[in-house]
């Protein structure tokens, strides 16, 4: 016994679990949404449109941009059509054949068909007339996989949005648009650990809260 007691680490030495890299942290986190029920992402994008549908920053935009959800992310085609019948201006992502790494938005109207990109994403056929520039949008809801109190965010790790809005970081006073990461609450984390490219969020909404960065 005296052997096997000199051989365990003194309590001083232990050292902390290794916190998940951005990788094990993205597959938790998706996993964690996809078990959510339908019925629980029906709830839960219920509570997203209560939240944003009357807020200021959702009630003045004129043109936004939204997603359509996928893996799990939390639904936000109600603010969408909200969006539409207020007479609101909306957009969504669309993948640039080439190059491959760029993502542009482009106005989609109601009733418009949609194709699947090379994700599976569902998105408007390219119509380079209906695309706007991302600075001249006035909110962009984004989808993440995980997010902090801090305006940091997790995405699925392509970098698309983090390209398109990479021009804030060079701008001192006009930061057009504003920034709003959507989630579920089990996608919130303690700290994000963030690149030099990540692009920071003003916020990020959930079906219950609202967590503005400081």
């Amino acid at each position: 016994m005296a052997a096997l007691v000199a051989r365990l680490p003194k309590p001083d030495t232990m050292t902390e679990p290794a916190p998940p890299s951005r990788p094990q942290l993205r597959r938790l986190l998706r996993k964690a949404r996809r078990a959510l029920s339908a019925s629980e992402q029906r709830q839960a994008a219920r509570g997203l449109y209560r939240q944003l549908a009357q807020h200021p920053l959702f009630r003045r935009a004129r043109h936004i941009s939204l997603y359509l959800p996928t893996d799990g992310e939390i639904d936000p085609r109600l603010l969408l059509r909200e969006a539409q019948r207020r007479g609101k201006h909306t957009y969504l992502p669309v993948l640039s054949a080439w190059p491959r790494t760029r993502m542009v938005f482009q106005r989609i109207r109601p009733g418009e068909k949609l194709q699947p990109n090379r994700f599976r994403i569902l998105e408007p056929r390219v119509n380079l007339a209906a695309q706007r520039k991302v600075w001249a949008l006035d909110l962009v809801l984004l989808p993440l996989v995980g997010f902090d109190t801090e305006g940091g965010r997790l995405g699925m790790g392509g970098g698309f949005y983090d390209r398109s809005l990479a021009y804030l970081a060079r701008r001192q006073s006009w930061r057009k648009p504003t920034l709003l990461g959507l989630a579920h609450e089990c996608q919130k984390v303690g700290k994000l650990n963030q690149a030099s490219w990540d692009v920071p969020l003003q916020g990020t909404v959930t079906d219950r809260a609202w967590y503005f960065a400081p």
